[in-house]
């Protein structure tokens, strides 16, 4: 018999041996993502309308929640862009040049992953409370930051850095410099050569970030819950709203409030998904 034919056989035993091992663990994995993620996806949005419509609108309507939703967005507005800003320029500076103390940079960006959120948030609270080391000078001059938008804002923008620059960076390193470097010998400006060079090549990276930056800023509780002091109407975001409400027994009222960051979660896994799949494209 012909080895290949051998080879052949061979094979098609192996593949039909492994046959239900493999069924097996797509049921597995079916059976986990079911309990885990179906499950509790009906349970938000059966309890969100147990009620009905009605009073699910009326539920995410209310002045408070409107309130939450606001300072929501504020948040997410401001740290987004900053952290756009901060993860090109820190990507270009890592990936373009060798400096000393380079890997201790990339170790700092890297501290909000390690860090609990609540301790990020009690970091603050040392540094900008009234106790705290700059809490005198900021009483003096009637500046408020923790229980109030800007302690939210830093808070947000602490836990959520290193999300651009993760996404940017290991792009960037893997295309190079050749073309950047052609560009600057042909004339361009660095500036130029950063929009028109650069940026095209890291842009699914660049979106990506955003994407996950994005919602990890409208999501975010542990820091923002230390900083924030729960004053409804004023500093609660929707995550620590929905915590409000359900700790009052308004399980509509709370599970309406979760279902917007549900629907933030399910909009935000399409798009991963759809930059995923361009960014695939040929």
């Amino acid at each position: 018999m012909h080895p290949t034919t051998l080879v052949a056989r061979r094979e098609r035993r192996i593949l039909s041996s492994a046959a239900p091992v493999r069924w097996l663990l797509i049921g597995v994995a079916l059976a986990f993502l079911g309990f885990f993620l179906v499950v509790p996806l009906v349970a938000v949005f059966s309890y969100a309308l147990q009620k009905g419509v009605g009073a699910y609108l009326a539920a995410i309507q209310e002045p408070e929640s409107l309130a939450a939703i606001r300072l929501t967005l504020l948040a997410a507005g401001i740290a987004v862009p900053l952290n756009l800003a901060f993860g090109l320029a820190a990507a270009w500076l890592i990936a373009r040049f060798r400096f000393r103390g380079r890997e201790l940079l990339l170790t700092l960006i890297d501290l909000p992953f390690s860090v609990s959120p609540v301790i990020a948030g009690l970091i603050f609270v040392l540094l900008f409370g009234r106790q705290g080391w700059l809490g005198p000078w900021l009483v003096e001059h009637d500046i408020h930051i923790i229980f109030a938008v800007p302690g939210i804002v830093l808070a947000t923008l602490f836990i959520t850095f290193p999300f651009v620059l993760r996404e940017v960076l290991p792009i960037m390193q893997a295309q190079g410099s050749d073309e950047e470097e052609a560009a600057l010998s042909l004339g361009a400006s660095g500036w130029r050569t950063f929009v028109h060079v650069t940026l095209p090549k890291v842009k699914w990276g660049v979106l990506y970030g955003v994407l996950l930056c994005n919602a990890r800023a409208m999501g975010e509780f542990g820091a923002v819950s230390v900083v924030s002091g729960h004053v409804r109407g004023s500093t609660n975001t929707l995550p620590l709203h929905a915590e409000i409400l359900y700790n009052e027994y308004n399980l509509a009222g709370a599970f309406a409030v979760a279902s917007l960051l549900t629907v933030l979660a399910l909009v935000t896994l399409a798009i991963k998904k759809y930059i995923e799949w361009r960014a695939e494209a040929p």
